[in-house]
């Protein structure tokens, strides 16, 4: 597995190791001894979550505060996203910095975002297929959002039309205001 540092050091970008032949391809989508050793310590977890989105929609950005904050390792299956995490750390020195990565089924790219960060991502292929493992459950006492399009995060979004968004993320607060971890 190649591992590739981003701006926030926390997060990383995990591209596995791919056999092609005549036949059609093979790699390892997940080992938990390999993906322990790339980001540096042992996780564990809990439950997978598969979704389908139309092109342009936009989910996110969302987490879950303590006591069950989710870290999550994400991949696209069928088609491309343009996906992001916001740092939302209270003491970390890029708290309020965000990255981004283009992942899809073609480059088979998986980003690690620990718990901490908000995220958020954004159907760039006409369907996408999006995977995700989650450090702990869903807790819906526990779920905050923060607006896409937060002028002070300023996510540089290739939207080209305005985004197809769900209400509660219509309603979401700005970042300034959003409850953060400590």
């Amino acid at each position: 597995m190649k591992i590739t540092e981003t701006r926030i050091p926390d997060v990383k970008l995990l591209e596995p190791h791919v056999f092609e032949d005549e036949r059609g391809f093979f790699y390892e989508s997940f080992n938990q001894k390999a993906f322990d050793a790339a980001v540096g310590q042992p996780v564990t977890f809990v439950q997978d979550n598969h979704s389908r989105s139309a092109k342009n929609t936009l989910r996110g950005l969302h987490y879950q505060l303590p006591p069950h904050p989710q870290g999550k390792l994400v991949r696209v299956t069928l088609g491309e996203v343009f996906d992001v995490a916001v740092d939302i750390r209270k003491s970390s020195p890029t708290c309020g910095r965000w990255v981004g990565a283009t992942l899809s089924a073609d480059n088979r790219r998986q980003l690690w975002i620990p718990p901490g960060f908000a995220h958020g991502f954004l159907v760039a292929s006409d369907v996408a297929e999006f995977q995700y493992k989650c450090t702990d459950f869903y807790a819906p006492d526990c779920e905050v959002s923060i607006r896409w399009d937060d002028a002070t995060l300023a996510i540089n979004w290739p939207v080209m039309d305005e985004p197809l968004i769900s209400v509660k993320d219509g309603k979401a607060p700005a970042y300034l205001v959003a409850r953060k971890f400590e």
